[in-house]
């Protein structure tokens, strides 16, 4: 039997083993790291700053709540998209083609278009808004500018491939954060209002709108679709049980640190808005809560706001064509190059940039259209990951079937809310 100082011995050695080991480990599940953060971008579009800036400036902390419970169902849904690719090889839209009738499909597709068409309007409008609002370019010419960037940004994809797709993607998340938080450093923030507004309230009708959009910009739906193909597109189908748990641990690393970032974000411009912005006219908008911010905060703060605002618009177009092209890929078995797609769809955000429409209003809006089409994402992911035929071993558990229908129905409640506050003006 070995002595005290023998076996005081064989434990230093065995833990200066592990050490490098957990080290090299924590390393490689680094490397594993990255789909979650290209399609967090998603949920920090020009879309949440229209409706968080917009819900802040009015109501103040009222509705924190809808964020952070938004963000919560984001990282459920996400990692169940990022699973179902993990454990099929195939991406959303592809299962769904391969289960669905050419009407079926063609029927699907149109609304699913119908979300990235909406995105993609919020994500142009913003680009526009923060040109103009840093260099005071017209907002049609801001758009152009945007969809030209954005070709540029989809070609480093192409060309270089997924991996440096994503360090770009993750370098402009980057700007949004500190464009989006460095605010508060210079505001005084109620922590008693910000506690309060955990609460789950409204305060009539137009905060049930507010609701809608917020949740419509933070639970994306073509991020459902594009997470997925992002995951089987950087890790493929892993060949054994080991390596699909592996993955799967990172996914869900990788899934709460991105919309840990993305939830801090749409906090912060909410917080902002309440505390530094709420009482001042013209703060509904974009421009006016720019206005404001640099009137009330310094010019420095207006400026970083904008820069964030442009990165925010910048990264998030780039991502929503990408999730167009998937979608059409998937449903359809077509693809349409990607200059003709984004040519295509940068025509409806230059119309209404070129009526004037308000683009505050129309960023907003286009917020609440996404929301109508959250389900539609929902449903299937939920079915299939729940299914023990195509999931096998990790179909989803008891807890996580109630969770992800019970959100359906939640939003599918929202919704009807919304319509029928509008239609008797409560």
């Amino acid at each position: 039997m070995g002595t005290t100082s023998d076996r005081k011995a064989a434990v230093t050695t065995s833990q200066t083993v592990r050490r490098p080991r957990r080290a090299a480990d924590r390393a490689r599940l680094a490397t594993l790291l990255g789909p979650a953060f290209v399609a967090a971008i998603a949920y920090v579009d020009p879309g949440n700053v229209a409706a968080n800036v917009t819900a802040g400036a009015k109501y103040g902390y009222l509705l924190i709540w809808v964020l952070v419970m938004a963000n919560a169902v984001a990282v459920l849904v996400q990692y169940l998209s990022a699973k179902l690719a993990l454990v099929t090889g195939r991406s959303l839209p592809e299962l769904l083609g391969e289960r669905l009738g050419e009407p079926g499909r063609i029927a699907f597709w149109a609304q699913a278009e119908i979300a990235a068409a909406a995105t993609d309007l919020a994500e142009v409008i913003g680009g526009a808004i923060a040109l103009n609002l840093l260099f005071g370019v017209p907002l049609v010419v801001g758009g152009l500018i945007t969809g030209a960037v954005s070709m540029v940004l989809l070609s480093v994809q192409n060309r270089r491939g997924q991996r440096q797709f994503e360090f770009v993607v993750i370098g402009l998340l980057a700007v949004i954060t500190l464009g989006f938080v460095s605010g508060l450093a210079f505001t005084h923030v109620s922590t008693t209002g910000v506690l309060g507004g955990l609460v789950p309230r409204f305060a009539g009708r137009e905060t049930v709108l507010l609701a809608a959009s917020m949740l419509g910009a933070t639970v994306m739906p073509h991020a459902i679709y594009l997470h997925s193909a992002l995951t089987r597109d950087r890790h493929g189908s892993p060949s054994t049980e080991p390596a699909l748990r592996r993955l799967l641990r990172a996914t869900k690393w990788d899934v709460v640190a991105a919309l840990a970032v993305a939830g801090t974000v749409n906090i912060a411009m909410l917080v902002l808005a309440g505390a530094a912005l709420r009482g001042h006219q013209g703060t509904d908008t974009i421009a006016g809560a720019h206005s404001a911010i640099s009137a009330t905060l310094g010019p420095a703060v207006g400026v970083v706001f904008a820069v964030g605002l442009l990165a925010s618009g910048l990264a998030s177009t780039a991502v929503g064509c990408a999730a167009g092209a998937e979608i059409m890929h998937g449903l359809l078995r077509a693809r349409i190059p990607m200059l003709a797609r984004r040519t295509l769809t940068l025509i409806p955000a230059l119309i209404v940039l070129g009526i004037g429409v308000d683009p505050t209003l129309a960023l907003v809006v286009s917020q609440v259209v996404l929301s109508f089409c959250i389900p539609f994402a929902l449903v299937p992911l939920a079915r299939m990951t729940s299914s023990s035929a195509l999931m096998g071993a990790q179909r989803n558990s008891p807890t996580a079937t109630l969770a992800v229908w019970a959100t359906t129905a939640v939003i599918v409640l929202l919704n009807a809310a919304l319509i029928w506050l509008t239609i008797t003006g409560g």
